[in-house]
């Protein structure tokens, strides 16, 4: 078998060389095609009258309910736009609980009396559907008899066009919610969210002469990836059913040359890489970046800053196309955190910041950070959330494949701190000390060269092991995993926030009303707040395991694991901080703390199953092939009249680990009988049972497969998977 998807591999690889599988080039200019498929704002001006186009603004902007008039406008206007495109049926597009997306169908086309068809599209079946909810994780808000759930429509993040072959599908953006109002999805509390920090933000700026009205959090998540040959993935049955390799000894050469890291992107990658961008541009996805990442055969695609809830939509399309348009090349693309042992996993940095109405980024230092107050109060507000809320911002990025990234040296650790960097820091001790009175500049940096020119240098350098770093003018939470919907990651965020502005500016209200001066409140609160929350703010290297000892006498958090971690969910103090901004209420988020925990033991579950259905299916009957063979050429060399001692050592030795191997196989399989009780004390019996009776059945298979001829054996290797492109 592991030949077999070897010599296909090549196969495809060759033809892929010679043009015999190659996609349709990309048009010339791909600033053509951004966002043709998307029902976008010019579209809107030109297709929707004035009041109609104003009302609908109204509802964008500034959250003014739709009136069923102009709503059955823009309906008609959708549906004309979509039919010119060829569209056939739209889609209320929602994601549930599981963390993907999820979408039914429903063809515009009704029967006329005469026996033909019209396409119809009313306001109400824009704004309103109605899915099946009870096959939808819940948590325990409902039972599975009760079906009825609602989506509704996200008018802040524009409808677009699913084109897929012969299809094409208008899909419309929406949140899902029971028939109780309950939260059933992940968009809808970040919407709630974003209207929590907008608000609180909004009485901060106030406070500066401001008129704005509205705040916006802004994201841009990076994402990583790995891309392998797909012949490889269907010889795999782990990476098909739990999107990581259960088995797989380390290969000769892995990633300790550093050759990889922003290293020349292969042909066949590039070509996916440019069709992958080029289906994001026309639905109005605004990717960035791309290059190789550290490990072999791994990448990242990255985007500019949007606001969270467009960029969550365009984050989960960017996953999705990806997935999508790999298979044309040859290829499969996993997005789990950690496909490989012993190589650098995948994460998705979540860059976030915070921005008003007038387009203002509220965390943009300026020239002179140290007289920027309205900065810097931002700034210290977000030293504050983290610091309040480390709990929670650690369960938010927690998950069975984080477990296998978080605290190793690739990733950062599991204890939240942040990184100010060289300027801010210095800015924030002066603060402490009474008042800040200047700013670390970095000056110009002189290559040497002649030719080259001088480079302006930052203030201070960036620290890659921090997970929440500073990186000039947005933080960049680096502990959201590849494969996570970073819808809860940022609503965890914005709760934060909210809670840290409400306090900020209450206090600055209250220092104004009794005739304090701003300034004077402003360095007073400053003050205080670094003073009291410093402990969170730490710029050395994260790795080291002098950091773990330093955090301890700190008193942060260190949440090694999911199971240590999602209790943060539902402590009263969440609960409260979620109730307070109406973003979810104690069953919503008990809902979800049971969803994340059953999501846990589920995946812990498939996997330790793969791994028995793995070793007896697949590496026993290699294992006993070519133990047969050792002892079919010890006893022909005994016949012959001859000694064998390496031969016999070598049986001997292979015999035992093979036997070895069973016995793990048969201890795991009778293991996973367990009966949990509680999901929480099954969790626990997940991490300190199963999953080490898992590791050492990997030990043991690893150590046979390196023994093992090539030939018998029936998976293809990591030397393989990550390094023939």
């Amino acid at each position: 078998m592991g030949s077999a998807a070897l010599a296909e591999a090549a196969k495809s690889i060759r033809d892929w060389s010679i043009g015999a599988s190659r996609p349709s080039a990309p048009p010339a200019n791909a600033a053509d095609a951004f966002g043709s498929l998307v029902f976008s704002d010019k579209l809107q001006q030109e297709r929707l009258p004035k009041p109609v186009y104003r009302a609908l603004r109204a509802t964008i902007t500034r959250g003014e309910p739709l009136e069923p008039a102009p709503a059955d406008a823009v309906a008609a206007a959708l549906k004309d736009w979509a039919v010119g495109h060829g569209a056939t049926h739209f889609t209320h597009w929602f994601q549930p609980m599981t963390g993907i997306t999820a979408e039914k169908h429903d063809s515009f086309l009704v029967p006329t009396a005469d026996g033909t068809a019209l396409a119809e599209f009313r306001g109400k079946e824009l704004i309103k559907g109605e899915p099946d909810a009870s096959s939808f994780p819940s948590g325990g808000m409902r039972s599975t008899f009760e079906a009825r759930g609602y989506t509704a429509w996200d008018p802040t993040s524009p409808p677009w066009l699913h084109v897929n072959g012969n299809s094409a599908t208008l899909v419309i953006p929406t949140a899902f919610v029971s028939w109780t109002g309950e939260a059933l999805d992940k968009k809808t509390p970040l919407l709630r969210s974003m209207e929590a920090v907008s608000k609180q933000a909004v009485r901060v700026l106030t406070l500066f002469g401001s008129t704005a009205e509205r705040v916006f959090a802004t994201c841009g998540p990076e994402q990583e990836y790995f891309l392998i040959d797909r012949n490889f993935y269907f010889a795999r049955p782990d990476l098909i059913n739990a999107g990581r390799t259960l088995f797989g000894a380390k290969p000769p050469k892995g990633q300790e040359m550093e050759d990889q890291y922003f290293g020349s992107i292969p042909e066949r990658v590039l070509a996916c890489m440019a069709e992958v961008e080029l289906e994001l541009f026309k639905v109005g996805v605004p990717v960035k970046t791309r290059h190789n990442e550290v490990a072999p055969s791994q990448y990242e695609i990255a985007p500019v800053f949007e606001n969270a809830n467009v960029a969550v939509d365009h984050q989960m399309m960017t996953m999705e196309t990806l997935k999508r348009v790999a298979p044309k090349y040859g290829l499969a693309c996993l997005l789990h955190e950690k496909p490989f042992a012993g190589v650098n996993g995948s994460g998705k940095h979540n860059n976030w910041s915070l921005s008003d109405e007038f387009g203002n980024n509220l965390l943009g230092p300026g020239e002179t950070p140290h007289d920027n107050m309205q900065f810097l109060v931002f700034c210290a507000a977000v030293i504050r959330a983290v610091d309040t809320w480390q709990g929670l911002l650690r369960a938010a990025v927690a998950g069975a494949g984080n477990d296998h990234r978080l605290g190793a040296n690739e990733a950062p650790p599991a204890i939240l701190s942040i990184f100010l960097g060289d300027m801010l820091t210095d800015i924030f001790e002066q603060i402490e000390k009474g008042s800040a009175t200047s700013t670390k500049q970095g000056g110009t940096l002189d290559v040497g060269v002649s030719v080259l020119p001088k480079l302006s240098r930052d203030a201070g350098d960036r620290n890659r092991t921090s997970p929440f770093a500073f990186t000039g003018n947005k933080f960049e939470f680096r502990a959201v995993s590849s494969g996570q919907n970073i819808s809860f990651p940022n609503t965890a965020l914005n709760a934060a926030m909210a809670h840290a502005l409400d306090a900020i500016a209450t206090e600055l209200e209250e220092a104004t009303a009794a005739g304090e001066e701003l300034h004077t409140a402003v360095g007073a609160l400053l003050t205080t707040i670094i003073r009291k929350h410093k402990r969170i703010v730490f710029n050395g290297n994260n790795y080291a395991p002098q950091w773990e000892k330093e955090a301890a006498r700190r008193k942060l958090l260190n949440l090694k694991n999911t199971v240590d971690a999602l209790p943060q969910l539902v402590t009263k103090e969440v609960v409260r901080l979620f109730e307070r901004y109406t973003i979810l209420n104690e069953r919503e988020l008990r809902a979800r703390y049971e969803v994340f925990l059953e999501h846990y033991n589920k995946t812990i579950n498939v996997e330790a199953n793969l791994m028995v259905l793995m070793a007896n299916r697949y590496i026993l009957p290699a294992a006993l092939a070519y133990q047969k063979e050792i002892g079919q050429s010890v006893a022909a060399v005994r016949a012959g009249g001859g000694t064998t001692v390496q031969g016999k050592k070598l049986l001997a030795r292979y015999t035992k680990l093979v036997d070895q191997f069973k016995a793990q196989t048969d201890a795991l399989e009778a293991r996973l009988e367990h009966n949990g009780g509680s999901p929480e004390r099954h969790a626990k019996y997940m991490r300190d049972t199963i999953i080490p009776a898992m590791n050492r059945l990997r030990e043991l298979g690893d150590r046979i497969e390196v023994l093992s001829p090539h030939e018998l054996w029936p998976l293809p290797t990591y030397r393989e998977m990550l390094f023939i492109k």
